[in-house]
């Protein structure tokens, strides 16, 4: 099969198309016939050498954590009735050293039978991988937030694949968005999903704007960029507010003095307090899921990409240019 390996640490021009050898099922397992593969910001921390802290994979390894497509073998104690199913699934591994060619960059993937999730016959798979993260996140975001009719909401990275399921998320629970991101594209594009406000955070004095638009404050901070801008919504945060931050790209999840949050009577919910092991997500997955077949609920793909085309994928995330998710076409 064909395959993207990262021979070595470093930048997207590590990445290459590889023959590799086709993995097997084993218990417990499925392969399945890869259509389309999600790019995230987790994968060019990988190919970088940047997570390895946290991530211990090393090369060669074949990259891409989630895939959709369809089930073509089953390993040992696994229900055949999966077998020519379409499903939206984590891989059961991102390649972890050795050139494991188990990857969701590849024509074939492994993935544990019991996170597979079934795609309704209304949804691509396209939209199916871009939800398998996103979707279960934003559902588990939104719930963490209890939003709630007439509160004021700032979500930062907005015109992110997480970004633009929240502000839809946040507008059906009766909220007032104010969408923050960067550059007139990714604004329009968050005044189109439903956001009442948008501000550009790259200009000077956007924090000002945004607790002029709020009447002095949100109540709620839904945070997917992290880093300087995660920390400055403090100052845009109401008294008694809430900020969740589940985003780094800007630089690491925010960093926020505890004396100033406690005097603001703030609360601060971090990605880790969200992402609780015992939570349903493949529940919630399923649940975003339905919300697209609906029709309720739109996924935003900004690009994608043939598995060609790997290194012009990464090279359009780093470079910021992506908007809404960014997907590899098998």
């Amino acid at each position: 099969m064909r395959a993207v390996e990262v021979k070595e640490f470093g930048g997207p021009e590590v990445l290459a198309v590889v023959d590799a050898p086709e993995p097997v099922a084993a218990a417990g397992e499925v392969l399945i016939r890869v259509a389309t593969a999600d790019v995230g910001f987790l994968d060019l921390l990988l190919r970088s050498g940047a997570g390895k802290e946290y991530f211990p994979v090393h090369p060669p390894f074949v990259p891409g954590s989630v895939v959709a497509g369809t089930v073509i073998t089953a390993g040992p104690g696994v229900d055949t009735a999966w077998i020519g199913r379409r499903v939206a699934t984590p891989t059961a591994s991102s390649g972890v050293g050795g050139g494991s060619p188990t990857g969701g960059y590849a024509e074939l993937a492994l993935a544990k039978a019991d996170t597979l999730v079934e795609v309704p016959e209304e949804v691509n798979l396209v939209q199916a991988a871009a939800l398998v993260s996103d979707g279960r996140t934003a559902i588990a975001v939104a719930d963490r937030a209890n939003i709630q009719p007439g509160d004021r909401v700032l979500i930062t990275a907005a015109a992110g694949g997480l970004g633009t399921l929240l502000i839809q998320l946040a507008r059906a629970a009766g909220a007032e968005v104010i969408a923050a991101a960067r550059g007139e594209a990714k604004l329009a594009l968050a005044q189109r999903l439903g956001a009442q406000h948008v501000v550009d955070y790259s200009e000077p004095g956007w924090v000002e704007r945004v607790r002029a638009l709020s009447g002095g404050g949100v109540q709620v901070v839904l945070d997917g960029a992290g880093g300087a801008i995660g920390t400055a919504t403090l100052a845009a945060t109401a008294r008694g507010g809430v900020i969740l931050g589940y985003g780094n790209a800007a630089g690491g999840f925010a960093p926020f003095d505890p004396e100033s949050v406690a005097a603001q009577g703030v609360t601060v919910v971090s990605l880790f307090d969200i992402a609780d092991p015992a939570a349903d997500w493949k529940s919630m997955q399923e649940q975003a899921l339905r919300e697209v077949a609906a029709g309720r609920l739109e996924v935003v793909i900004g690009q994608t990409f043939p598995l060609d085309d790997a290194v012009a994928a990464h090279e359009a995330i780093a470079a910021r240019a992506a908007i809404g998710r960014t997907i590899l076409t098998v």
